[in-house]
């Protein structure tokens, strides 16, 4: 015979195969697209808000969401794998220190906002793979040769032509005790 909790178990393993939900914590904003039937009609509903509670117990999950709706505080409790919820999406992650945020429901303006988490990704996704230097790859250096100037330009000059020679910068060290035997 199979326990409640197995039941349970399996329930929402099923749930979860049909429709995903993303990972989200007190303190996210989340987009919960909530089913409405009126009449005959079925439409969705969306309530974005601070999720300030999160109660994980199987198939009994829930988690609460709490907005501002003109000037009036509205929090709404959403069982996490129940029928009436088509979507859930995260807006944005909250850096908070704390699994139930009930602090919010005495708050208003600045007080009541909650920073954003960063969060950083480690690793590449993207598999880069170097390429082997060959002839193909390597663009040829092509030398062009020193053409000869119009009449109208070439004037008789004496000077030989200057050859420039690329300058190389002095090492740090050296150009500090440079700097310093200036200002003495």
């Amino acid at each position: 015979m199979k326990t409640i909790e197995e039941i349970n178990l399996h329930n929402v393993k099923k749930i979860l195969a049909e429709k995903k939900i993303p990972e989200f914590y007190p303190g996210d904003v989340v987009k919960v697209g909530v089913r409405i039937t009126e009449g005959k009609k079925e439409r969705i509903q969306y309530f974005e808000g601070v999720c300030i509670a999160k109660k994980s117990r199987d198939l009994n999950s829930s988690f609460t969401v709490r907005k501002i709706s003109f000037g009036e505080g509205v929090e709404r409790t959403f069982p996490l794998y129940g029928t009436l919820i088509d979507s859930i999406k995260v807006i944005r992650s909250g850096k908070v220190r704390r699994a139930k945020l009930y602090y919010l429901r005495d708050r208003t303006g600045k007080s009541a906002r909650i920073a954003e988490k960063i969060r950083k990704k480690i690793g590449i996704d993207v598999e880069v793979k170097p390429e082997a230097v060959t002839e193909e790859n390597v663009a040829p250096v092509v030398e062009t040769p020193k053409e000869e100037a119009p009449a109208a330009e070439a004037a008789p000059t004496t000077e030989a032509p200057k050859e420039e020679t690329p300058v190389t910068e002095a090492p740090k060290d050296e150009q500090k005790s440079e700097g310093s035997s200036e200002k003495k």
